[in-house]
């Protein structure tokens, strides 16, 4: 199947409200372009770079998502253009993004990544470091970032009711957010893999890659 399809079968299964992020990393211009034409305008990918260079050669009404792990040192790089990063896992990566965005004089959207999953290699705050981190002081001094949800990855695991009981944590983590801080309305979770049971859970944001575009090269 073609790009194109893929996209037009996935699109078909997600209901309203749900916003589809193509998860384009490691995947040529043409890729992109071919989803493009299809009419797909978020495109997810997780290294600054290649999003940089994607940004330079691609139309202008792309919207960028940062969904990987961010250094610090590379945000200034993103900070003209990106329209949504996902994967904020700590105080100091928010507080680096705010200094960015202030010198492009810009407000950028940012998702708190929340740690569910029961592996160690998934980065995240909890639940604890969560509400520290909204209830201190120089949080509420930043003002050119603003916290508009929640993102997390389930455990990469067969038993989809663990992945299930995760997604529904974070669904909880969200409601409470909802009502601490005003501009929540993104919950971010759900892959190619377990999406639907995401959107069962809550999720109103989903990161598709290999669906759309076929397996990732990493060569």
């Amino acid at each position: 199947m073609s790009i194109k399809d893929n996209l037009n079968t996935i699109k078909s299964k997600l209901p309203e409200g749900v916003t589809l992020v193509a998860v384009s990393k490691t995947k040529p211009n043409e890729d992109l372009l071919e989803a493009y034409e299809a009419g797909q305008r978020v495109f997810g990918e997780n290294k600054v770079q290649e999003m940089v260079q994607k940004w330079e050669d691609l139309p202008k009404d792309i919207e960028w998502h940062m969904i990987g792990h961010v250094q610090r040192n590379k945000v200034k790089y993103m900070t003209e253009f990106v329209s949504l990063i996902h994967g904020v896992d700590s105080p100091r990566l928010l507080k680096e993004i705010n200094k960015q965005a202030k010198k492009h004089d810009r407000v950028i959207p940012c998702l708190l990544q929340i740690h569910i999953a029961e592996e160690d290699t998934k980065f995240g705050l909890d639940k604890a470091e969560l509400d520290e981190l909204i209830n201190s002081d120089a949080f509420e001094a930043m003002e050119n970032i603003k916290i508009v949800g929640l993102m997390g990855m389930a455990t990469f695991t067969d038993d989809k009711n663990q992945v299930r009981k995760e997604f529904a944590q974070l669904k909880s983590m969200f409601d409470e957010l909802t009502t601490k801080l005003e501009d929540i309305t993104i919950l971010s979770m759900g892959m190619s893999g377990d999406y639907q049971i995401a959107i069962e859970e809550g999720s109103n944001m989903v990161r598709i890659g290999s669906s759309i575009f076929g397996v990732r090269n990493y060569s």
